[in-house]
């Protein structure tokens, strides 16, 4: 087969420029490159290992002769646009949430359950990037000693929310960063938000996501119900709580899990430090956003075993949202494809 012909759907958004990038630095066998964006960005020439390439509007965009297409352009374009693109002839890998839990698109994270993409039918789901990062450490011990039941709270990077969230931490943190003492006792002034429902700089906001079933956001329901599919476990128990937290890029789960068997932890660092896409930092260093930005590894510590009831494990992992948790793995997956 000659180099596939590979489309970039929201080529300009945060992770679609991450893909692109990603695309380049994996030499990804790309014979024939185009990029796609809404009408406000199509013809934007934009500079690619490729030679230069000029947006297209996905609205007119002809999908004929795509063989891989990366969809980040949002579920309602997803929805509308990539079984388009499937009929066509592409394959489509999705990061958006329109198809992950429709059961004829498998849903697929790399170095954890590959061989689910072979079931596809034009359609492959991207998680979500806090599931992502979670199943980096969940996968290779579910693998080894079956999880049960699982309690795990995320801090999440505002970059979830894309460049808004980012810009408006940053316009935050200047205006209240201006009155430390005001931070300190009380009396400082809301900056005003359009992303999150309270102030995020200085801040932790323990909401992610709209509300939904019970009381839990929609970002706690894809933790329940993407983590049983992609371990194809459909009666894991899972308690989720997603927390917003000020930081640019990164999202880390705190996780505790119960398995099928006791899993004690020489064991569970075992397996943790062989897993694929995966560093066990087990020393004194504790692995936060920051070191995980721009790198393709997910970061896994302060693993120990649990108190309150013995047998199971509980750990940290964190992972770059945006990389990993989305751009990365959509690329990976085309790479499984290809090389099926």
């Amino acid at each position: 087969m000659s180099d596939p012909t590979v489309a970039v759907v929201g080529a300009t958004g945060a992770v679609g420029t991450q893909m692109r990038a990603i695309l380049e630095e994996r030499d990804f066998p790309v014979g024939e490159l185009r990029l796609m964006a809404s009408s406000r960005s199509a013809g934007a020439i934009l500079p690619t290992r490729w030679g230069d390439v000029t947006v297209e509007d996905l609205a007119t965009a002809d999908p004929t002769g795509i063989d891989i297409a990366l969809f980040s352009a949002g579920g309602d374009r997803s929805r509308e646009f990539a079984p388009r693109f499937a009929a066509a002839g592409a394959t489509v890998i999705d990061n958006s949430s329109a198809f992950r839990m429709d059961e004829d698109v498998p849903l697929v994270v790399v170095q954890v359950n590959d061989e689910a993409a072979a079931s596809h039918q034009g359609i492959i789901a991207n998680p979500n990037c806090t599931t992502m990062a979670l199943m980096m450490a969940a996968g290779p011990l579910h693998r080894a000693a079956g999880v049960d039941r699982l309690v795990a709270t995320s801090y999440q990077s505002v970059s979830g929310s894309g460049q808004k969230g980012m810009d408006e931490l940053s316009h935050q943190v200047e205006l209240l960063g201006k009155d430390r003492d005001a931070l300190a006792y009380g009396g400082w002034e809301d900056p005003g938000a359009e992303v999150y429902s309270r102030p995020i700089a200085y801040n932790v906001v323990p909401h992610a996501g709209s509300f939904t079933d019970l009381g839990y956001t929609d970002e706690e329901w894809k933790l329940v119900n993407e983590t049983r599919k992609i371990l194809a476990a459909p009666d894991i128990r899972v308690e989720p709580s997603c927390v917003r937290v000020p930081v640019m890029v990164g999202h880390g789960i705190a996780a505790t899990m119960y398995f099928d068997r006791p899993l004690d932890v020489d064991e569970a660092k075992e397996i943790l430090g062989g897993a694929p896409g995966a560093q066990l930092w087990d020393d004194a260093r504790v692995p936060t956003p920051l070191d995980s930005a721009g790198i393709d590894d997910a970061l896994i510590g302060r693993v120990r075993p649990t108190v309150g009831e013995p047998g199971g494990i509980s750990l940290w992992v964190v992972a770059d949202n945006l990389r990993k948790g989305a751009a990365l793995n959509a690329v990976q997956i085309a790479e499984v494809v290809l090389s099926a």
